[in-house]
C-alpha cells in the first residue's frame, strides 16, 4: 500500500462510516479491487478496517465535544456527586445512561462472534450486496411508517437497547452502523436528524471498543510502512468524517433518507452484475 492508496481508503473510510451505506462493504469492495485482501489472512484486513475507524472516533469527538463533555459532567453529577433517581436526571445524564444500554448489544454480540466477524466469510461480496439492497428496502420502510416526532431527549431505555440491537446487526458487512442504527430510530419515532444524532453519539463506545482491540491485535502484522500507511488513512478518515457528519445532519433536517436508500440498492445489484460477469471475486 502506499501514499495515495492510504489516502484513497482513509476517505472512503471516513464519508462511508456516517454516512447509511456501509463503510465496511465499501472498503471491503475496494480492497478486493486493489488486491489488499488476503484469503488467508482476512483478519489482517479487518484489523485495518476497525484501526482507521478511530480516525472516524476522532471526527465524531471534535464534532460532538461540547454534547459530549456535558454527558458526561452531567452523568457523573447526576449519579456520583449529588445521585438522583433517573426521572430526576437531567436530559444529558439521561442521554448517557441510554449510551451504555444500547452499547451492551454490540459488545455482547461483537466478541462472542470476534471469529466470524474477522473471517473469510464477512468478506464474502455475496453478503455485502445482500446487506446492501436489504437493508436499503428496509430504510425505505422505516421512512413510510416513521413519526419523525421524537427529539433525542425523548430516547428512552427500550429505544436505546433497541437501536443498540440494531447496532450490532451492522457487524454483517454491507449493512452499514449508521444505517441501522438511523433506521431503528426512525422506526422508534425519531426525527431524522435526531436519530442521527444518536446514531453518532452511540458509535463512541463501539468504535473505540474494536478499534483499540484490533490495533493492540494488529501490531505484530504491521511493520514500519504499514504502521505510517495506517496512520495517513486514519488522518483522512477523520477529516472526511468530520465533513460527512456535518453534511448528514445539515441534510437530514430538510431531506429524507431516500437518496441513501436507491444508492445502496445501485451499488448492490452493480457489485452483482460485476460478480456475475466475474470482473471481481466474490
Amino acid at each position: 500500500m502506499n501514499f495515495i492508496e492510504a489516502v484513497f481508503l482513509g476517505v472512503i473510510q471516513g464519508l462511508t462510516e456516517f454516512l447509511p451505506i456501509s463503510s465496511t462493504g465499501h472498503l471491503t469492495i475496494a480492497g478486493k479491487l486493489m488486491g489488499f485482501i488476503s484469503e488467508q489472512n482476512p483478519e489482517h484486513w479487518t484489523a485495518f478496517i476497525a484501526v482507521i475507524q478511530l480516525g472516524t472516533l476522532l471526527a465524531i469527538l471534535i464534532y460532538f465535544w461540547k454534547d459530549l463533555l456535558n454527558i458526561f459532567v452531567e452523568f457523573m453529577r447526576d449519579n456520583f456527586v449529588a445521585r438522583k433517581s433517573y426521572k430526576q436526571q437531567s436530559p444529558q445524564s439521561r442521554l448517557g445512561w441510554n449510551i451504555i444500554i444500547g452499547s451492551i448489544p454490540v459488545v455482547i454480540i461483537g466478541l462472542g462472534f470476534k471469529d466470524i466477524i474477522e473471517g473469510s466469510l464477512t468478506k464474502n461480496l455475496y453478503i455485502i450486496a445482500g446487506s446492501l439492497i436489504t437493508l436499503g428496502v428496509i430504510l425505505a420502510l422505516a421512512e413510510r411508517v416513521g413519526k419523525f416526532s421524537k427529539e433525542i431527549t425523548e430516547v428512552n431505555f427500550l429505544t436505546a437497547f433497541l437501536i443498540g440491537i440494531a447496532q450490532s446487526i451492522a457487524l454483517i458487512p454491507g449493512s452499514s452502523r449508521s444505517g441501522t442504527t438511523i433506521t431503528a430510530g426512525l422506526f422508534m419515532g425519531l426525527k431524522r436528524e435526531a436519530a442521527a444524532r444518536f446514531s453518532f453519539l452511540l458509535s463512541v463506545p463501539a468504535i473505540l471498543g474494536s478499534g483499540l482491540l484490533e490495533f493492540y491485535e494488529s501490531i505484530k502484522f504491521i511493520d514500519s510502512t504499514g504502521l505510517i500507511n495506517l496512520f495517513i488513512a486514519t488522518v483522512f478518515s477523520a477529516v472526511s468524517g468530520y465533513l460527512a457528519i456535518s453534511f448528514l445532519l445539515a441534510y437530514l433536517r430538510k431531506h429524507s433518507t431516500y437518496i441513501f436508500v436507491f444508492y445502496r440498492i445501485i451499488i448492490g445489484v452493480i457489485i452483482l452484475l460485476l460478480i456475475n460477469f466475474d470482473l471481481i471475486k466474490p
